[in-house]
Formats: structure tokens, sequence, C-alpha cells
């Protein structure tokens, strides 16, 4: 009869309560991907990630930012002719004063690097109202 005393005296852990099954069923549940199309659960999950895709990028750094880059510093802008000819424009900075040999030397460094061997055919000043040289136009042709 002893025995039976003292197995009624032990005192067992309570099991958890029903409310709290039901909690980690449903969790559970989320995490695995169980619940049907159409079902409220199954529209709370992808609520949530709908949520995370548009709010996250805002609180999370995510360094996707894309790279400065720095133009090439003699702003050059090439253009096609219509006798395949190429019509380069550069500004006028990039370029010192100085006699038609020397200023061409110096637009064939700029153009050859961009385009390859070629030719100056001719190039002219662009000037603003002050008579100031604001830019090249150089017409070149590919050897």
């Amino acid at each position: 009869m002893q025995r039976a005393e003292t197995s009624a005296n032990v005192v067992r852990a309570p099991s958890p309560s029903l409310p709290m099954n039901a909690i980690w069923r449903t969790i559970r549940g989320y995490v695995l991907w169980q619940y049907e199309r159409g079902t409220l659960h199954y529209d709370i999950m992808v609520t949530l990630i709908l949520i995370f895709i548009f709010f996250s990028p805002r609180v999370i750094n995510f360094n996707d930012k894309p790279i400065a880059r720095t133009p090439h510093p003699t702003d050059v802008v090439v253009t096609p002719d219509v006798q395949g000819r190429l019509l380069y424009q550069i500004e006028a900075g990039a370029i010192s004063p100085g006699d038609d040999h020397s200023v061409r030397e110096q637009l064939l460094k700029i153009i050859e690097p961009i385009s390859g061997g070629v030719s100056i055919v001719q190039y002219d000043t662009v000037k603003d109202g002050k008579g100031r040289v604001q830019s090249y136009k150089v017409l070149v042709q590919r050897e």
C-alpha cells in the first residue's frame, strides 16, 4: 500500500495548455508553409513577405548602391558622319592653346584612345558670344 501513496503524492509537471499548443502549431504551419491558398493564414504569410520586401530596404542597409562613376575628364562627344567619318566635340579646357600643330597633337592624344588610329580631316573651334573658345569640333577619318 505504501507504493500507492507515493505515486499519488508525486507532483507531475503540468502539460502545456491548449492555447499554447495552438500557437506553436500555427507558427510551425507558417514556417513549413502548410496552409492552402485562399485561407486567412496564407494571406497573412504573403502579406508579411510583401511587407518585408517593400520596407526592409528602408531599415536594412544592403550596401547595394551603384558606384558613382566620374565622367572622362575631357568630356568627349562622338557622333557619326554621313560619309562614315566620326565627328568629335571636345571641351576647350582639355586643350591648351597653341599653334595649329600642337592643337592637332593634343586632339589626337584625346581621340586615339577612344577610336584607335585616326587622322584629323579638319577641326573647327566653337566660340561663345565673347569670342572665347568653348569647344573643338574635330572631323576624323579612320586609317
